[in-house]
Order: structure tokens, then sequence, then C-alpha cells
């Protein structure tokens, strides 16, 4: 193969990475999986999953579930759902698995950042407070030291 045949395909394969990520962005409330990602671009799953993390340096899997959790930070900043109900919202089917990996990415459980982001953003634009609270790409939250008594 070329060089100029491999920029070519490579360019193509960043194209189809784009379209994956903007279907992540699009759909994420609906049930997604790498595999269904994979053949709406035809890659393997396996193959959509390195290139994935080789551009945008997570997992598909992993850039789904922060997109849901960035939508359900907003969710609960409302403060009129109760967490059950955001878990299904932005497409998550176990509660678990959503209050935990709402817990590696924001530092705090759901039901804990419901409450006290319904007193700190009060008075903040929107605009303001979707910046300040957005979790974490890439690294997990920093986890709280425990109290020494």
């Amino acid at each position: 193969m070329s060089s100029t045949s491999a920029a070519a395909q490579h360019l193509r394969d960043l194209a189809r990475l784009r379209r994956v990520r903007d279907r992540i962005d699009r759909e994420y409330a609906k049930p997604l999986d790498v595999e269904a990602l994979a053949r709406g671009v035809n890659m393997s799953a396996g193959h959509l999953s390195r290139q994935f993390r080789l551009a945008y340096g997570e997992s598909p899997y992993a850039y789904l579930m922060t997109r849901r959790i960035e939508r359900a930070m907003a969710l609960l900043r409302r403060g009129d759902l109760s967490v059950t109900e955001v878990c299904f919202t932005v497409g998550c089917s176990s509660l678990g698995t959503f209050s935990t990996r709402f817990t590696e990415l924001v530092g705090v459980p759901p039901s804990t950042y419901r409450a006290r982001a319904a007193h700190a953003t009060g008075e903040l634009p929107s605009c303001i407070t979707r910046q300040v609270t957005r979790p974490i790409r890439n690294r997990e939250a920093r986890a709280t030291q425990p109290q020494l008594a």
C-alpha cells in the first residue's frame, strides 16, 4: 500500500470514528453497544474500539458512559427527578452500574450530587454551571481522603 493510499484510508477511518462519536452524542439515551456502533460504520467491534481509543483516548463505552453522566448531572441539578428516573432517562439499564460510574467520574454518589447541586448552583447561569460541573474524562475523580478522628 502506498503512503498516499494509507493516508487516504486513515482519513476515512477518522471520518468513521467521528460518525460513531456523533452517534453516541445524539443517541446516548438509546441502548447502544460497541457491536451496533461498529456495524453502523462497517468495522469490526475490536477494530472500532482500538481506533476509537487511539483517536479519543478512551473506549467507545467509556465515552458513552461519560456522555450519559454529563446529561445525568444536568437532570440531577434540576432536582425534579429521582436518581432512578435519571438513570433510566439517560439510557442506563442498571442503577448500580449508573451509580458506580457516576461516583467514579464525579467523585460523589448521584444522590449526594443532587442534594449539593440544588444549593450550590442555584444562582449561577446554566452555561457556567455546565462548565464547572463537567465530569472528568480520561481519569477518575480523586478519591476523598479518609477523615481520621
